[in-house]
């Protein structure tokens, strides 16, 4: 039994070596930027830039139109339900600009907050995002990688992976459609639930 014990406690170190090297390895980090994910997606949202744009106009300039005057000639005699009276054309008004500002804001919104790529920079404490902005044209940021937290692994969403970022307010989204090169360092680095 005492002979067992003794093969088995020399055993034990050389099982653990694989262990401390990886440890090691992790800890120090990559020597040069590694790309975790990437996803081109220019011309959905160019088109996306396209619409609100056009949505925009199209809402302000019917906004515009609910707060002119009716000439005098077109006027028609003045009664109780007169449907161009102030409070109508105020409220028509204020709601066309509503529309059109949701609509602009979503859009907007949405566009820088799509990732189009996640790198590890040199030494792993640092990664850079780039987002596709308004029309497609990308903005990127780099925050280091203990200020980044996953809300769920790619194997529990069924489309978009929430990353949260400390310090601002709203998610960045990961589309799964998306191409994830190294799915093991993702998982280790920016795909780990951190507490922000």
């Amino acid at each position: 039994m005492a002979a067992c014990w003794k093969q088995a406690s020399l055993r034990l170190p050389v099982a653990l070596r694989p262990l401390l090297a990886g440890r090691v390895l992790h800890d120090t980090g990559p020597a040069r930027d590694v790309l975790l994910f990437q996803h081109e997606r220019g011309r959905f949202f160019a088109v996306l830039g396209l619409f609100c744009a056009g949505q925009g106009v199209f809402w302000s300039s019917l906004a515009v139109a609910a707060l002119t005057r009716p000439s005098a000639a077109e006027a028609p005699e003045r009664s109780r339900f007169h449907l161009r009276s102030a409070l109508w054309r105020y409220s028509l008004a204020v709601g066309c600009g509503a529309i059109g500002t949701l609509v602009l804001g979503a859009g907007l919104v949405f566009s820088l907050r799509s990732v189009r790529s996640v790198i590890l920079r040199a030494g792993g404490q640092q990664v850079t995002l780039t987002t596709h902005a308004p029309f497609g044209l990308g903005a990127h940021f780099t925050v280091p990688l203990n200020q980044v937290s996953c809300m769920a692994h790619r194997g529990e969403v069924p489309a978009m992976l929430p990353l949260k970022i400390k310090g601002r307010r709203f998610y960045f989204l990961l589309d799964k459609a998306g191409h994830f090169p190294n799915t093991q360092l993702f998982d280790t680095t920016v795909g780990a639930y951190r507490s922000l």
